[in-house]
């Protein structure tokens, strides 16, 4: 068999090194690549071009950051935990909470800024949510997004908005940073975040996050409805123990116990 190049070995560890940077901080840029993987500019480039060629890492436009590709989320579904992986682990949980509530259930991550929904149930009932699989929303404005913003320590979060611009998906959304540290010190107080219109006008959600033994988060379990059945805070308080009673099953089956 033939050897690997030495100059073969030390592409891959960079390669490897640069994927764990990208999981870790969710969004890099060349600048931060070449400066925390000690290489040259033009080598940071080379090696996230082989990050988005393998889908390790994407880039939404050019000159922009790099994120989290849908190679590193599948490897996040398959082996997320050492006991049970995280999509087996929350099957059977959403299921159950959609027959409790009635109304849509999802698995969403945090990938960069944004969250993506990677598991969803449609509710029963007549007007409901229509399944969340795959969207792609900005994080401060979705409830699980929050829940998962607000586990982040203070360095992981700045990271991730180092210019703390806030995307407006509607008029509702949170566009001040100030305004965020607000809400997510009020998410950490009470265990659970809100979304009221702040994606869609019509559509209100609550959500929980799902923690690793290390207190990181790695999803988050949200609920959906027509505004008109979830948007107050009566009803949102009903509905939480739910919600993270479900967050912390998931939690408990990856941990295997």
């Amino acid at each position: 068999m033939r050897k690997p190049q030495r100059g073969a070995i030390g592409s891959a560890a960079a390669v490897l090194a640069l994927v764990r940077l990208v999981a870790r901080r969710g969004s890099v840029t060349v600048t931060e690549v070449s400066r925390e993987l000690d290489v040259a500019v033009s080598t940071a480039h080379r090696l996230l071009a082989t990050c988005v060629r393998e889908g390790f890492a994407r880039q939404d436009h050019v000159g922009g950051p790099y994120t989290v590709g849908p190679a590193l989320h599948e490897l996040t579904l398959v082996a997320g935990s050492n006991a049970v992986p995280l999509r087996d682990a929350g099957a059977e949980v959403l299921a159950a909470l959609r027959d409790e509530l009635g109304e849509t259930v999802s698995l969403a991550i945090l990938e960069g800024r944004h969250t993506r929904f990677v598991q969803s149930l449609e509710g029963r009932r007549s007007v409901r949510v229509s399944s969340r699989h795959g969207l792609l929303l900005p994080a401060h404005s979705t409830s699980g997004g929050k829940a998962m913003l607000a586990a982040l320590s203070p360095d992981a979060l700045r990271d991730r908005y180092p210019s703390h611009h806030l995307q407006a998906t509607t008029a509702r959304s949170i566009t001040d940073w100030d305004d965020l540290r607000r809400e997510l010190n009020r998410v950490r107080r009470r265990g659970w975040a809100a979304n009221l219109g702040e994606t869609d006008p019509a559509v209100a959600a609550l959500g929980a996050a799902v923690l690793l033994g290390t207190g990181e988060p790695v999803a988050a379990v949200c609920v959906a409805a027509p505004m008109s059945r979830l948007g107050t805070a009566a009803r949102l308080r009903a509905l939480a123990p739910a919600v993270i009673a479900a967050a912390s099953k998931i939690q408990q089956r990856m941990r295997g116990s």
